[in-house]
């Protein structure tokens, strides 16, 4: 490197860390919100790509419930079908072309994996939902949305040389701003990895997919306004009694997710029996969603639309009736046919079915004392979405996040927690099984602050120097890396000490004086170090008392051998969420 421009970077280097102290925590924050701008713009191009197909497909850029509607009956047929088998071919020649390679889902990448996802297998599995979703599959967009924007927050960790729980983390990140920006959600985003994936909300974790989840949101709310996902009549709670009721509402969707849930299992075992190659499957899947649209086109879709008409239009109950059983056949279809895509918004418009269909009987039998059915439905939606997630905080915080109304709150807030136990106590198990079962693998194999040692998150050559080195070797290193500290080695590697670079600022403003000091002129030696067979306890000790981000692992014993770094922000994501796998 040029010795001119290698000083003036230590300068800039030194001038913003005097003014602004810039620390681990903040550069995982600036990468977080990197992450949150990809998200949202990828998933704005996903939608576009939909959309796009959409039209190809229909001559329509409206929702998908309506576009069904201008369509003659056998296109509607036509269309879905259509679309399945090109969608079910992609996944077949993806299959064959990446034989040797296993699609890594996000969930398994952050909750048990390692953060890597390959490219090839998502694409295709990405490639194939868009089909399925533009061709008024039953199935929604927010699966493969989280999917692409985890690919990338992957890629990005592994050009900056990530370590594996950082690596862990952007991926999470990627999933957190994506939720965010397909349901205009910050919170509930973020909440949605952190209660679903992650299994906390410890802040290690937590703060930077707040921050990813509001970069994505804003890139959203630039280029598609800020309104609230859902315009819903303003809710209002009449009396306190008919709490009452929404606690009923949340445990009739508690009792009601395990029958959501096995519908969709029976569905997929149904077609597991089906002895046709996987594009005709999904093809049969797509005949079955057109022939049921034939009757009631509204179940094309994630069911967006007809989640917003229950929201804002008056239905009778027997209307809300064959809605909820023409599009749990139509989704049972899509999903157990193989299509790839999420169940999110699916999920809820049961939940809103269920609530408008109490709030019609409750409406019925009280008249004008009792909310509308709308604010049934509302909650409702919270509802079914924390059985089904087994993530109650999660869905307090959607919903609101969705509707923007603070005054459903409280009843939420019960319902929710209801609908949780009951479905929890009935069956015991989320949709999201994928990254449940990872934890739970993951925790009963590893207690980090036990099984685990130093050596596990110890990255191998950090940045260092020979004591015996001229002092502009110094320079280029700091120049190179980003540390604050260059370790500084004897012709054994043997650890020597330190050289913190707010040391150096003489030299560098003073190239008189830094031609005539030597590397040993400038060596901390008194500098706390670690030994590979400490415990993660023991690390956490040291860090807590001292003010640095990483720490000298050394050879145990009198040679004292320089073996590596363990940093501090990896140790905190691991102790966290205890789930790192040694990288030996």
């Amino acid at each position: 490197m040029n010795r001119r421009l290698a000083l003036r970077l230590l300068r800039l280097r030194l001038w913003l860390a005097e003014r602004f102290r810039p620390d681990e925590t903040l550069v995982t924050y600036f990468w977080a919100g990197i992450v949150g701008l990809v998200a949202g713009f990828s998933g704005r191009a996903f939608l576009l790509a939909c959309d796009g197909l959409q039209f190809l497909f229909t001559g329509n850029h409206k929702n998908l419930a309506v576009a069904a509607e201008d369509l003659p009956d056998w296109r509607r047929v036509l269309v879905p079908a259509l679309g399945g088998l090109l969608a079910g071919l992609v996944l077949w020649w993806g299959q064959r072309a990446t034989r040797n390679q296993r699609a890594t889902e996000y969930m398994e990448a952050v909750a048990l994996g390692d953060g890597v996802i390959r490219t090839a297998p998502a694409l295709t599995r990405i490639g194939s939902s868009i089909f399925s979703i533009s061709s008024g599959g039953s199935i929604g967009r927010e699966g493969p949305m989280a999917q692409l924007a985890s690919l990338l927050a992957s890629r990005l960790g592994r050009l900056a040389h990530f370590p594996r729980p950082r690596l862990r983390l952007m991926v999470a990140c990627g999933a957190a701003a994506s939720m965010a920006s397909a349901y205009n959600a910050p919170i509930g985003g973020a909440l949605f990895v952190a209660e679903v994936v992650l299994g906390s909300i410890a802040m290690a974790s937590f703060g930077p997919l707040l921050f990813s989840s509001f970069a994505a949101t804003v890139v959203v709310r630039a280029l598609t306004g800020g309104r609230a996902l859902f315009e819903v009549p303003h809710f209002q709670l009449v009396s306190y009694p008919e709490l009452g009721l929404y606690l009923a509402l949340g445990l009739l969707c508690g009792a009601s997710v395990p029958l959501f849930l096995g519908l969709l299992d029976a569905a997929k075992a149904l077609f597991a029996r089906i002895p046709l190659p996987l594009p005709l499957l999904l093809m049969i899947g797509g005949v079955t969603v057109g022939v049921i649209s034939i009757w009631h086109p509204i179940v094309w879709g994630n069911g967006y639309g007809a989640l917003s008409e229950v929201l804002t239009v008056q239905w009778t109950a027997s209307a809300l009736a064959v809605l909820i059983l023409f599009k749990l056949l139509a989704t049972a279809a899509t999903v157990g046919s193989g299509a790839v895509g999420g169940i999110f918004t699916p999920m809820l418009l049961v939940g809103g079915v269920l609530g408008g269909l109490v709030g019609c009987f409750v409406q019925a039998w009280a008249g004008a004392s009792a909310a509308a059915p709308q604010a049934y439905a509302l909650v409702g939606m919270g509802a079914f979405l924390a059985a089904a997630t087994q993530a109650p905080f999660m869905a307090i915080l959607m919903v609101f996040d969705m509707t923007l109304n603070h005054e459903i709150v409280l009843p939420l807030m019960l319902a929710c927690v209801a609908a949780h136990l009951v479905a929890q106590s009935l069956r015991g198990k989320g949709v999201y099984q994928l990254a449940r079962k990872a934890r739970d693998l993951s925790d009963s194999a590893l207690d980090p602050l036990h099984d685990l040692r130093v050596r596990d998150l110890m990255r191998y050559d950090p940045p260092s120097v020979s004591i015996f080195a001229p002092f502009q070797e110094v320079v280029d290193a700091f120049a190179r890396h980003r540390n604050s500290n260059l370790y500084v080695v004897d012709e054994g590697e043997v650890f020597r000490g330190v050289i913190p670079l707010h040391d150096i600022k003489v030299q560098l403003g003073n190239p008189e004086l830094a031609a005539r000091t030597r590397t040993e002129d400038v060596v901390v030696a008194e500098f706390p170090t670690i030994n590979p067979e400490a415990t993660l306890h023991e690390a956490l000790e040291k860090f807590r008392n001292l003010p640095i981000e990483r720490l000298p692992v050394v050879e145990q014993g009198w040679g004292r051998r320089l073996l590596g770094s363990i940093n501090k922000t990896d140790l905190l994501l691991t102790l966290a969420h205890g789930r790192e796998r040694p990288v030996g």
